[in-house]
Order: C-alpha cells, then sequence, then structure tokens
C-alpha cells in the first residue's frame, strides 16, 4: 500500500507567504496541534477559525432521480468539483467554513442536502423513503449527472462518509479522490447483524430506540432536542452555542426526515426492508470493497460516537492513502470543528 507523502504536495510559492509567526498565531487562534498543524503549514489555504461563516449564499436547486435536492455551491463553475456530504443528524452547514475556504482556492464546491433534510424533497409521493446505503449513494451519482459532473473529488463524514466510501468502491470512475472521517463505513444487514461486546452496543443505544414505535414517535416529537443529545455525545469537548445547532435543526424539519432516518437505522438491523432495485449493490457491498481511489481518512481524537482504530480499516483502501489524526478536542463532526484540517485533506489529495 502506498502512502501519500504530504511534503511532496506543498506549494512552495504560496507557503513562503506564511512566516512562522503568522502560522503560530494561526495555529492558537484555530485549536490546531500535531498534525493538524503541519496540515495548516502546507496547505495555502487561508486560515479559517470554526464559527467564522454562518451562512451559505443562495440554495439551489435541482431535479436528480428520484430527488429534487437542494444544495449551495461556491466558487468559480469551470474549478476542479468537489462534493462535501453530511451524516445524521447533521446537514450542509458541518461545511459552512470549509465551503469557502476551498472556493477561495479555485474549488466549485457543492453540498448537498440528502434526502430527508433541509429543502432537498423526493419528485412524488409514491416513492419509497427508503434511506438503505446504496440508496443514498445512487442519490449522489443521479446529483452528480445532473449538474453533468462526471469525476468529483467527495468528502464526508457518518452517512456522507459511508457514501463516499460506496461510490469510491462501486463507481471509481466518478470517484477523483475522497476524505472519509472515521475511515471505512461500507456495511450491510449481515454484519449489522453481528452482536458486538455489550459496551459497543451501548453506544449504539438510539439505533435500538429507533427499531420500536416508541422510538419513532419519540424522534417524530423530540426531534431537535434528541439532535442536540446525540451533538453533545458525538462531540464531547465542542463548545457550540444555540444559533450554531439551530442554523443545523431546521434542515431536520423536512416531511420526510423522521421516515428516512428510522428506516436508515431498522434496515441496518434487518428489520425493514430495501428496494430490490439495489439489491445487486447491496451484495456487492456486502463483500467490503477495497477501496483503489486516493485516500485521506481523519479522525478527531475526541470522537464519541461509534468508530474504529484507524488500524482495523487501513487494509481496505489500496491505492494512495493517509491517516490523520485531528487533535484539540476534535469530536465526530469533524469538518465542522476542524474545517482547516478536512479543507486540507480535500486540498492535498485532489491534488496528490
Amino acid at each position: 500500500m502506498s502512502k501519500i507523502d504530504s511534503s511532496e504536495q506543498i506549494d512552495h510559492d504560496r507557503r513562503r507567504l506564511f512566516g512562522a509567526a503568522a502560522l503560530s498565531v494561526a495555529a492558537a487562534e484555530l485549536g490546531l496541534t500535531g498534525s493538524a498543524l503541519a496540515q495548516t503549514k502546507s496547505s495555502g489555504l487561508p486560515a479559517i477559525k470554526p464559527g467564522t461563516n454562518s451562512s451559505f449564499g443562495p440554495l439551489k436547486q435541482i431535479d436528480a432521480g428520484v430527488l429534487n435536492v437542494g444544495y449551495a455551491e461556491a466558487g468559480p463553475a469551470n474549478g476542479a468539483p468537489v462534493i462535501l456530504l453530511h451524516g445524521w443528524p447533521y446537514d450542509i452547514y458541518s461545511f459552512v467554513d470549509v465551503t469557502p475556504a476551498l472556493a477561495s482556492a479555485g474549488y466549485r464546491v457543492i453540498v448537498p442536502y440528502i434526502r430527508g433534510y433541509g429543502s432537498t424533497r423526493f419528485l412524488s409521493g409514491d416513492t419509497v423513503r427508503n434511506a438503505q446505503p446504496s440508496a443514498v449513494a445512487v442519490d449522489t451519482i443521479a446529483f452528480m449527472d445532473a449538474l453533468k459532473i462526471e469525476k468529483a473529488t467527495i468528502g464526508g463524514f457518518d452517512w456522507g462518509g459511508r457514501t463516499a466510501n460506496i461510490i469510491a468502491a462501486l463507481w471509481p470512475e466518478r470517484c477523483k479522490a475522497m476524505v472519509s472521517v472515521s475511515g471505512y463505513l461500507i456495511g450491510s444487514q449481515q454484519a449489522g447483524g453481528v452482536p458486538l461486546p455489550p459496551k459497543a452496543e451501548l453506544q449504539w443505544w438510539y439505533q435500538y430506540y429507533f427499531a420500536t414505535e416508541r422510538g419513532r414517535d419519540g424522534y417524530d416529537k423530540y426531534r431537535s432536542d434528541f439532535s442536540k443529545l446525540i451533538w453533545q455525545l458525538a462531540s464531547p469537548k465542542w463548545d457550540f452555542d444555540d444559533a450554531t445547532f439551530g442554523r443545523s435543526a431546521a434542515a431536520f424539519d423536512n416531511p420526510d426526515h423522521v421516515a428516512v432516518v428510522i428506516h436508515n437505522y431498522r434496515w441496518r438491523l434487518g428489520l425493514a426492508e430495501g428496494e430490490s432495485k439495489y439489491d445487486d449493490l447491496e451484495k456487492r457491498l456486502a463483500q467490503s470493497p477495497a477501496i483503489a481511489v486516493p485516500t485521506i481518512t481523519l479522525e478527531g481524537d475526541a470522537n464519541g460516537a461509534p468508530h474504529l482504530e484507524p488500524s482495523a480499516y487501513a487494509k481496505k483502501f489500496t491505492g494512495k492513502y493517509e491517516h490523520r489524526t485531528i487533535m484539540g478536542g476534535i469530536g465526530h463532526n469533524l469538518p465542522q470543528e476542524a474545517p482547516q484540517a478536512f479543507a486540507q485533506a480535500i486540498v492535498d489529495i485532489s491534488v496528490g
């Protein structure tokens, strides 16, 4: 397995613009340490303090597959495309600081709401509110087709990281490179049926709650409070404010949100059926396919959500590959908590 040599990717002309003193100040302001500081030195990106931005430009809508997708876009129309994918219970605001940083570096950055979030809507009331992983990945391929994007660098975390993994594994011709938080996330119903040690099962408490009708009703009634609790548990050292959470919580008011979320977690346990049109894709995913596209995996040093150690999945990446652990109390929502490090990874892997 070849490793990416970050030193080979440094833009020396840009690096001269940053003096050592300026970098030290930026690092202190951003709370960057260790590898994250090294990444800032090599990036050529503007220094960004998390929470600097609170909005995107006007959102766009486009019909793509079974959806009308709402999305944010920034950067030059002819820039190298980057697609950023959020997870649950988050939304496009996880990338609100990453997006302008990449746009300023010349990338065309596109951040869609996935099915069941924000302004994304199903085109037909008859479409199954299905959230099995292959269906969400097919949504992204359809979205790329609608925008006439043949190939893009894809980055994501949580459901978005899994979607990026699936595209990289099954449609490598559409994925130039990938940044995936928490590494290799491809699973299957069969794998989901294997019991875990009790301590590991405890981390999935919400999955079992969602398996009940009480859980479905509870999530519907308390979706904002529930999501805030998940944020706190998954990122125990992230001191987000009410305004930051509120901007994302608005996306959960989507009329299909509860149905999509519940289906995803019930499908994982084999308690909900998928759609037969995705059977062949799910069979391929059940084989845990290797990923050959250039990849950087990221992990926060304070991720409170279920995740594997990097050594457990490193061999699943058979092309150029590097893992980075981002220090400084960074939790599960890594793009929003450490936007500099996430944006840096996109730059490094897309030019490598």
